[in-house]
């Protein structure tokens, strides 16, 4: 017990500062990410290998620290997952920006639920359970290499949980090295998107094309492809794996070889083939993925009902013998954030966001519902947050925070709020939109709750195989969610200004960000409230899913390895092809990089290079992309000559050499950073 109760440093100033600058950067580059991939990335390790960097020169510097940054850091991958509802009010034309205290206010007490929902979960999910937790495990050791197995760096943790079999020793100085990957992905990325912004690099590759027809002035069948040249993409495909990009491929494939051409051939329309195909999967085959993704999310969530409710039976259990015996009496290790603090802030959250529900009542033209609206929105926001909270934090247990389906929780309960509000109350001519936008609210504040939940337990997973104390790194996550709260709004205002949002009314489609989930999200809360969705869409998607479940568990029970992901497969049938595509490259390159590092004499620090390398590449362009933002939405003033393009030096008669020069350069910088990575994991 003695190493226990040895002094050292944990959460300090430095600590909070240093994660405070990360998550105010790695949440603009999330927002960005999820709104043109419907994907958001894990900033755990970018951050914790970015703090052992800037650490490692002080001399009292302990592991704890670095897990500290990381922990607060980790709320720029979660809490920006509330772009994945927020753009819907903007969607359906009620709002036509972003409210800063309005949105502050969704996303800190969201997201401050979230982090308290999830503690009494921990000793049940976290240290008394068997769950991988893949991602907390992989963030755990890179701080163990980073800290060098040194008892001062490493805060004297206990001999036997700092040996891992899988660490060589050579991997002691990994942070340099890992600080190395992030920026040289960064700074790749970054350069590669400024060309491709000039116009002398293509964006991408493009081809519509219609079926058995000669001209564009009658019916027929029509498909084709957008193939992005995007490094973001890239490195998000190197993230989700192997399966979940291979999942995507395939239903984007079914999108786009089956039903995209099967609905402009039941309705045929004259014109372009790009703009037949893209109508009939603007109308038709959006709704089959929602169809598909609705499906998946159900049967995974019920799959988890059972270990759910064992995990809360176990809470209670341990919180009961942790109360019969003294805080003095328990290691470190299981000093939680006092129970009464916990139920205290719950309390006081619950305060702003039944005047937020009150306030959006009355203007909204629902001020006779008020009370009804406020009372019962409190209600669900508690009940509905708390099944969340054990659900996500579940499946970040069971295959990581950056995987669990966090799109089908949005669609459950958005689909919940509207079928609650038709019953609740009577959408009258002139507030049928009113009603809309109020279940987007409420399931913004939710989803706010479920995101922060889903990472949270995943950070405590990190601090018990580093020692940690959970109390600290609980405060830790929420300084991390105030600052994220405080940069998401101005970001997506900026977002909304630059470029739009696809759907929105006046939004340019050539140039709006598809914002994938909160377009479906805000489809569903339309069509439940209005009555006016075509359910035999959402059908037939509905069958393709189950199909899809029946071949991912046969293939779980006679395969080892291969899957098909439903949820993976829902979402490449709902994206567009300029998002699954690259996604599916960048997966199958990143499969092929770890299946080649198992070979090598390194096998673990070349796959974490791949990873902090990948993640640069993601940082780079959507940092490049909010800046980029910032010049469009500005441009007028600055006096720049293209406002949607400020940057390009070449017209569109450059499209071929554009093409040919974007494609060699991308494949080049490819194959010199993963080159790079290889022997960066053996010297």
């Amino acid at each position: 017990m003695n190493s226990i109760a040895a002094p050292r440093k944990e959460l300090t100033i430095r600590g909070l500062v240093i994660g405070i600058v990360i998550t105010l950067v790695f949440t603009a580059a999330n927002v960005y990410a999820g709104l043109k991939a419907g994907l958001t990335f894990s900033t755990s390790i970018p951050a914790a290998v970015i703090s052992m960097a800037l650490l490692k020169a002080v001399r009292d510097a302990t592991i704890q620290e670095n897990n500290i940054v990381q922990t607060v850091a980790s709320a720029a991958g979660t809490l920006s997952s509330i772009i994945f509802v927020l753009p819907g009010l903007i969607m359906i034309g009620w709002w036509t920006g972003f409210p800063f205290w309005t949105s502050f206010g969704i996303c800190v007490t969201g997201g401050i639920l979230g982090v308290m929902y999830t503690i009494p979960l921990r000793r049940a999910l976290v240290t008394d359970s068997d769950l991988p937790y893949p991602e907390g495990v992989a963030c755990a050791e890179v701080l163990k290499v980073g800290a060098g197995g040194s008892a001062e760096k490493l805060g004297n943790i206990p001999v036997e949980t700092t040996a891992h079999a899988d660490v060589p020793p050579r991997q002691v100085e990994g942070s340099g090295a890992g600080l190395r990957a992030v920026l040289m992905g960064s700074i790749a990325s970054a350069i590669f998107y400024v060309i491709v912004q000039t116009k002398i690099f293509a964006s991408d590759v493009v081809s519509y094309f219609h079926i058995g027809r000669i001209n564009d002035s009658s019916g027929g069948e029509a498909s084709g492809f957008d193939f992005s040249l995007s490094f973001m993409l890239f490195g998000v495909g190197h993230l989700v794996g192997l399966w979940v990009g291979v999942a995507m491929g395939v239903g984007a494939l079914i999108g786009w070889g089956w039903a995209v051409p099967h609905f402009t051939a039941l309705h045929p329309a004259p014109g372009a083939a790009a703009d037949v195909a893209q109508a009939a999967w603007s109308h038709y085959v959006r709704f089959v993925g929602a169809g598909t993704i609705g499906v998946a999310a159900i049967y995974t969530l019920g799959k988890l009902v059972k270990p759910v409710v064992a995990g809360l039976a176990g809470a209670l259990r341990a919180s009961r013998a942790r109360s019969a015996g003294t805080l003095a009496d328990l290691p470190r290790t299981e000093h939680d954030m006092p129970i009464g603090m916990v139920g205290l802030i719950s309390l006081l959250c619950l305060i702003p966001i039944a005047y937020l529900l009150w306030n959006f009542s009355h203007t909204s033209g629902l001020g006779e519902h008020a009370w009804l609206l406020t009372i019962g929105g409190v209600l669900f926001v508690v009940i509905l947050s708390f099944v969340v909270s054990a659900v996500c934090g579940y499946m970040a247990g069971l295959i990581g925070s950056s995987n669990s389906p966090l799109s089908g929780i949005g669609i459950l309960v958005v689909i919940i709020a509207a079928l609650l509000l038709v019953l609740g109350v009577q959408a009258e001519a002139g507030t049928g939109k009113a009603v809309v936008a109020f279940a987007l609210f409420i399931t913004a504040i939710v989803f706010a709750v479920a995101s922060i939940a889903n990472n949270n337990l995943q950070d405590l997973k990190t601090g018990q195989l580093v020692d940690a104390t959970p109390e600290k790194q609980q405060w830790a996550l929420v300084i991390g969610v105030i600052a994220g709260a405080i940069v998401i709004p101005p970001v997506l205002n900026l977002m909304q200004q630059a470029y739009g949002f696809n759907g929105a009314p006046g939004a340019d489609p050539a140039h709006a960000l598809p914002a994938p989930q909160a377009g479906l999200i805000s489809a569903l809360a339309q069509g439940v409230i209005q009555h006016n969705i075509d359910w035999s869409l959402i059908g037939i998607g509905a069958l393709i899913g189950v199909a899809i479940i029946v071949l991912d568990e046969i293939m779980a029970r006679t395969m080892k390895g291969p899957r098909l992901p439903p949820l993976a497969v829902g979402l490449g049938i709902y994206l567009p092809t300029s998002t699954t595509l690259m996604v599916v490259v960048g997966a199958i390159v990143g499969a092929w990089f770890d299946a080649r590092a198992e070979r090598g004499r390194n096998p673990e620090g070349a796959r974490q290079l791949g990873v902090l390398l990948a993640s640069g590449l993601i940082v780079g362009e959507s940092l490049l992309a909010v800046i980029v933002a910032g010049l469009v939405a500005f441009a007028d003033k600055l006096g720049f000559s293209n406002p949607k393009e400020p940057l390009a030096l070449v017209g569109d008669g450059f499209a071929t050499p554009g093409l040919i020069l974007g494609g060699i350069v991308f494949a080049a910088i490819v194959i010199a950073t993963y080159a790079w990575a290889a022997r960066a994991s053996k010297s």
